[in-house]
């Protein structure tokens, strides 16, 4: 054994921290680029909002100051004369004048929330006559409502609940019970239920309903979910039209209490696009509304005149700046580019509806341009664009292929939509099976699975046919 030095040639790929920020600027959404794009104003000095970054004065600086490579780092300067005479040139910056506005409280302290369940009825507990152990139970009560305001632990069973709330509170199980009841009749009504079944009925004891309501929740709540209401009525004694009478009247409750509280704040969204339709042409547009325009500050003209090491933090500043300002180009242009690509290959999308969009992947586009499939896959994630048709993210244009027989290959989602209109032109007295959905579409030539008609169903929110029948 010995010990040896080699001397090995190799070639790899490296992936500059230029590259690493091109690549992680082009799948960023448009707000998470605003906030990038603030933060490095803050931080980067060089960098100020101004025109647009395409402007001749950008282009100058560009081609006087070339990247530097690392080796060659302290052989290539920048021409600071001319970037400063350019610089000299331009239009000082607007004085800004106060005026009584500004001394107006901000959007952030106008704004307000909503009362969420769990205050609404913290709210009300402090309101009602409770002793400090009831409190507490009541408060263990709340902490532990679901979204849809019923009292679960995982991993504890229904009727174990109320027991090991009371331990943890110091509370007599009786007593338990008795406020568990009391907050049941809390707004809104029902909430704290251990099951639907007890929700449904506190909820029909409460507005006085009658027995035979009271006895279906009770016994028959699974036959009512299937439309069962031959076997209910048989059971009961009672005649059809009661059960129906019965269903419609259960209808009529919350089976999820805290329904009213789970209202999400709107989600607003940006088109990266536009897409806009002159005679019979499309053309796409970058919309630049909203996102600050980067140029480079000429601030700092005697700093580095008078300090060298001001110089040299300024000048490693200007390439950070200016690789910034070429990136988020970069990423503008790819992103028009793209959806050039997915309009002219959707081109009957756009021109007759959702019927007629085609099959597409990424590879068809990544072809087309000449990019990889990573990074259309990039481009168009939380990437959206705005249509004569409406708003979409892109990737909604991409969808998988159903093969056909004697026609072209139809997309997945226009199979959805076919799906939709099928079922909403149905008689609700007659629901239509999935068999029978996959025979209607095999008349259109789109051959696909019972099973693959059902997964679209339930990815469109649409019950099975024995829950869409309707008896009255």
């Amino acid at each position: 054994m010995e010990l040896k030095q080699q001397l090995k040639l190799s070639q790899q790929l490296i992936m500059t921290p230029q590259l690493q920020q091109a690549i992680k600027l082009l799948q960023m959404s448009r707000m998470e680029l605003t906030e990038l794009v603030q933060e490095e104003l803050l931080e980067n000095p060089v960098l100020e909002e101004g025109p647009d970054p395409r402007d001749s004065s950008v282009n100058i600086i560009e081609e006087s100051a070339p990247e530097v490579r690392a080796h060659e780092a302290k052989k290539e300067e920048i021409d600071w004369e001319r970037y400063l005479e350019n610089q000299s040139n331009e239009a000082p910056m607007p004085a800004v004048r106060r005026g009584p506005d500004e001394e107006m409280p901000g959007l952030e302290a106008t704004l307000s929330t909503s009362e969420n369940l769990s205050e609404h009825l913290g709210w009300q507990l402090r309101m009602g006559d409770f002793v400090d152990d009831e409190c507490r139970f009541g408060a263990l009560v709340i902490g532990n409502l679901d979204d849809n305001g019923y009292l679960k632990i995982d991993g504890v069973a229904p009727e174990e609940i109320v027991p090991r709330l009371s331990a943890e509170s110091g509370l007599d199980p009786e007593d338990a019970e008795e406020v568990l009841s009391m907050i049941q009749q809390f707004d809104p009504l029902g909430v704290a239920a251990r099951s639907l079944e007890e929700c449904l009925l506190i909820q029909a004891r409460h507005y006085g309903m009658d027995d035979l309501v009271l006895r279906v929740i009770s016994d028959h709540l699974s036959d009512l979910e299937k439309r069962h209401y031959p076997a209910v009525a048989k059971t009961l004694g009672c005649s059809l039209d009661e059960v129906y009478d019965v269903a419609q009247i259960i209808a009529e409750l919350e089976p999820r209490p805290a329904r009213r509280f789970q209202t999400e704040e709107p989600r607003y969204i940006t088109p990266d696009v536009y897409v806009h339709r002159v005679g019979d042409e499309y053309f796409v547009v970058a919309n630049d509304d909203g996102m600050p325009k980067l140029k480079i500050s000429g601030f700092y003209r005697s700093a580095m005149a008078d300090n060298p090491k001001a110089k040299e933090y300024i000048q490693d500043k200007l390439r950070s700046a200016q690789w910034l300002i070429r990136s988020i180009d970069q990423r503008r242009k790819t992103i028009v580019k793209v959806t050039e690509c997915i309009v002219d290959k959707q081109r009957d999308f756009f021109d007759k509806g959702i019927e007629h969009l085609k099959p597409m992947i990424l590879r068809d586009v990544a072809e087309t341009v000449g990019m990889h499939e990573s990074t259309i896959s990039r481009v168009t994630s939380n990437k959206y664009v705005h249509t004569p048709r409406g708003t979409f993210e892109l990737k909604y244009f991409f969808n998988s292929a159903i093969k056909r027989d004697h026609q072209n290959d139809i997309a997945s989602e226009s199979v959805k939509q076919a799906i939709k209109t099928i079922i909403s032109g149905e008689d609700p007295k007659a629901p239509l099976s999935d068999q029978r959905i996959v025979e209607i579409l095999g008349q259109d030539d789109i051959k696909i699975a019972r099973r693959t008609v059902a997964k679209y169903r339930e990815m469109l929110g649409i019950l099975s046919s024995s829950k869409r029948k309707k008896y009255f």
